[in-house]
């Protein structure tokens, strides 16, 4: 196992793999931005570095720093969490050329995997459902005209390089094609740095339904169930919940083989999510793969009682997983709420300033994960999550109950939260029922104000 791991990132997720690390007896060293120096994940590591300035660009996306500091530290081994050089091909390999384990996927798995056209490749030739469109890149609009012919409108274009909701555009008719193409590639290259994009046919009101696998370097590969994503805003997801309302066991079983063998045709090794969009019908396709730990990943630790980030720690130290297919059982229910830093009430425009007062709830059934207190500034330059608040129950009804309580229980002044906007989402009849899909925000949280 590794005696000293650098976590090359910031905020709930630094904090929670400083956590788990403190737990297997590893020490951990944070990096910091000069905008971070009195940040919880710098309080609770056992050493801290500075990295260079308040921008991401010259701080946490500085490979040379960040691998400066790991061989400066000593450390065995690098955890980037999510988001920032998580699926960065680059800095898993420059980790390789220096000795020092990067914990996730082979860089030739994160290159594969991120470029969105070669993932659906793989995935067709592997036998998994994709949705029907282009198998590779589309750069011009003559080649926009085929998928047109082949899967009928709607379609989707989408960055073959990124993610998020960025580079995508639905297009409803021929006229719109021009025009979609255009601002598609142009915010994928400005986004990316790769304007190449691809297009598939679009689902309507879709289920998203995700699998979590574990993968180890001895060919063991697991899954662990579904989460369902379908309650998000601008493709971000919001709340998220685990196991869905909506599948029937034996869905369940067929969508988790599909994200197992999607995994073992491209050889992958660590914690990763194969994504699904499942329609009205119950057919089930792939969307994505993220080849990292995912954001919303304690509501599946909360119904297995399996510690994910442990379980990728322990993979990347070259240790066998411990439990295979069968041992894997599912208990109750988990919701989980993303807490923004942002104002729900005007657009959900970011909010910045002191947190004046912090109170977070706790109780039966209830876990935070979160990097702020009273008295901390969050800082203008990063993604505005500021924690997660995790509710588990017997069944989805007590889960359900548990979070309004802890909902209610929480209280951040100083800032503006989404806070008010997750009462909203619990209190409404279509999430209450199970009722809802991707478009529910716009269409069901709209409606009612």
């Amino acid at each position: 196992m590794f005696k000293k791991v650098l976590v090359a990132n910031r905020g709930e997720i630094a904090v929670r793999i400083i956590r788990a690390c403190r737990e297997m007896g590893i020490r951990t060293v944070a990096v910091y931005s000069e905008a971070d120096i009195d940040a919880l994940h710098v309080q609770v590591a056992d050493e801290a570095i500075c990295i260079g300035a308040a921008p991401s660009r010259d701080s946490y996306l500085h490979l040379s720093n960040i691998i400066s500091s790991a061989v400066i530290t000593g450390c065995e081994a690098v955890h980037p969490g999510y988001g920032f050089l998580a699926e960065n091909k680059g800095f898993a390999e420059l980790c390789e050329s220096c000795q020092i384990k990067f914990i996730g996927p082979p860089p030739e798995v994160i290159e594969r995997m991120g470029d969105k056209a070669a993932a659906r490749a793989a995935m067709i030739s592997a036998g998994v459902p994709v949705v029907p469109g282009t198998i590779s890149g589309i750069n011009g609009q003559r080649e926009i005209r085929e998928p047109v012919k082949k899967c009928g409108l709607p379609l989707i274009i989408k960055a073959s390089a990124g993610g998020g909701g960025r580079g995508m555009r639905i297009v409803r008719s021929e006229a719109e094609l021009e025009n979609a193409l255009r601002m598609a590639g142009n915010e994928a290259e400005a986004a990316f740095g790769n304007g190449e994009v691809y297009a598939e046919h679009y689902i309507e009101e879709p289920r998203h339904i995700e699998i979590q696998i574990i993968a180890d370097q001895y060919g063991r590969i697991v899954h662990l169930g579904e989460r369902d994503c379908s309650i998000q805003r601008r493709y971000q997801k919001i709340v998220e919940e685990a196991p869905s309302p909506v599948l029937r066991q034996s869905k369940r079983i067929a969508m988790g083989k599909a994200a197992v063998k999607a995994a073992r045709a491209i050889g992958y090794v660590s914690a990763g999510t194969i994504e699904f969009l499942l329609d009205k019908d119950g057919k089930f396709y792939f969307m994505e793969m993220n080849t990292r730990i995912q954001v919303e990943h304690p509501v599946t630790e909360q119904i297995t009682g399996i510690d994910l980030v442990k379980a990728q720690i322990a993979v990347a130290a070259g240790e066998k997983l411990p439990f295979c297919q069968d041992d894997i059982s599912i208990h109750g229910h988990a919701i989980e709420c993303r807490i923004n830093a942002e104002d729900p009430d005007n657009g959900f425009s970011p909010s910045t300033g002191i947190i004046e007062r912090y109170h977070q709830p706790g109780g039966p059934g209830i876990r935070v994960d979160s990097c702020v207190g009273q008295g901390m500034e969050i800082p203008p330059y990063y993604d505005s999550l500021i924690g997660k608040l995790i509710a588990w129950g017997r069944d989805r009804n007590e889960a359900l109950a548990r979070m309004e309580r802890a909902l209610a229980e929480y209280d951040i002044e100083g800032i503006k939260t989404t806070l008010p906007f997750h009462k909203r989402v619990m209190r409404s009849e279509a999430f209450r029922s199970g009722n809802y899909h991707t478009g529910f925000i716009e269409k069901q949280m709209n409606e009612q104000g």
